[in-house]
């Protein structure tokens, strides 16, 4: 497989790991005494996965344009989102006075107890972060091999350089300055 194939894979894998933990439950809340459990999805405990991914969506278009330069410097860019995807996966567990900012139901006042269980959300944003990082680690590396865009409208090396030894590139136009038609 191509590396710039590998590349857009494992950022387009990233992007739905990254997309699916927002959406999935991150967070439970049972605040106990018959009141109803609260879930709360990546979206509403941290914007990040949703922000990450878009960001690393951005990131791969820009590579498809870019010269092998800037690829290098977006390839950076994606390890970093990718890190900071590790971060959130990691880090990110909101705790009871955060939560009952959200939803006063969870708040002090109203119970004595709430306890607290995490989903498998955080986990899908912890892979979607290695993806990224594997993915920008593969754009710095092999940014040099990849095609350009513009490289599918030139000419051939090999075709431009055998007309050009041979000639018969300038003997059609000299014959079509004699007013003949070269391609009879």
């Amino acid at each position: 497989m191509r590396p710039q194939r590998l590349a857009d894979l494992l950022t387009l894998a990233a992007l739905a790991l990254l997309a699916l933990s927002a959406y999935l439950t991150w967070v439970t809340a049972d605040p106990g005494n018959g009141r109803p459990v609260v879930d709360f999805n990546g979206y509403s405990a941290t914007r990040a996965p949703v922000t990450l991914a878009l960001a690393a969506l951005v990131a791969l278009v820009v590579t498809k344009l870019a010269g092998t330069a800037l690829r290098r410097v977006l390839g950076v860019l994606i390890a970093v989102l990718g890190a900071a995807a590790v971060g959130v996966g990691l880090q990110v567990r909101p705790g009871v006075t955060e939560l009952s900012r959200l939803r006063p139901e969870l708040s002090q006042v109203v119970t004595d107890n709430v306890s607290l269980s995490t989903g498998p959300a955080p986990w899908l944003a912890l892979a979607g972060g290695v993806a990224l990082l594997l993915a920008g680690a593969v754009t710095v590396a092999t940014a040099h091999r990849w095609k350009r865009p513009t490289d599918r409208y030139e000419r051939e090396p090999a075709a431009a350089t055998a007309t050009k030894q041979s000639g018969h590139g300038t003997d059609q136009w000299k014959a079509i300055d004699a007013g003949e038609d070269p391609t009879l």
